[in-house]
């Protein structure tokens, strides 16, 4: 059996290197980090080749938000409350897909993050060895950015996109298969 869980905490560090270096050319520019401008295999892609969703007017949504929220709702919801809305323990993470930079997103999740100082006490774990996490990272990171857009209302959404072939191989490759 073949398990590619090990490599994932190298290979984000490396793909979050060569963003870092790419993001730094023009900092200032405001930049879309919702609209998708292109898809493949089922994924949409913002302009900066950034995981974003994509709902049809029917309500529809891509198969990554529709698994994101299955995911977040599997994983974080116990910290940071229903629908990325937050709790009194941890932040609404539906912002942070919003306002933190996708790559800065990916860090935190998969190396945590500790702020503890006079006015604050604030830790989140390291997820870099959850392949329940890892592997749906950008379902859950889609899932967030369409409920802090407003797009996403609250709740489970009623339609959704077929699940690729790609995404599922992706998932089989990333998971392992017995």
């Amino acid at each position: 059996m073949t398990r590619i869980r090990p490599a994932i905490p190298l290979i984000l560090s490396v793909s979050m290197l060569f963003a870092g270096t790419a993001g730094a050319e023009d900092a200032s520019a405001p930049k879309d980090n919702i609209t998708a401008v292109r898809s493949e295999n089922g994924r949409y892609y913002t302009a900066d080749d950034v995981p974003t969703f994509n709902i049809a007017k029917d309500g529809t949504v891509d198969w990554m938000t529709y698994s994101g929220f299955r995911r977040y709702h599997s994983e974080c919801h116990v910290c940071h409350g229903p629908e990325g809305e937050g709790s009194s323990y941890a932040p609404a993470l539906k912002n942070s897909a919003i306002n933190l930079d996708y790559y800065a997103f990916l860090e935190v999740v998969t190396n945590g993050r500790k702020k503890v100082n006079t006015a604050e006490h604030s830790v989140m774990p390291a997820f870099g060895e959850n392949a329940n996490v890892m592997c749906y990272l950008d379902d859950i990171y889609t899932y967030l950015k369409a409920r802090g857009s407003g797009t996403l209302p609250r709740g489970r959404p009623a339609k959704k996109e077929a699940k690729s072939d790609a995404i599922r191989e992706a998932e089989k490759s990333c998971l392992g298969s017995n």
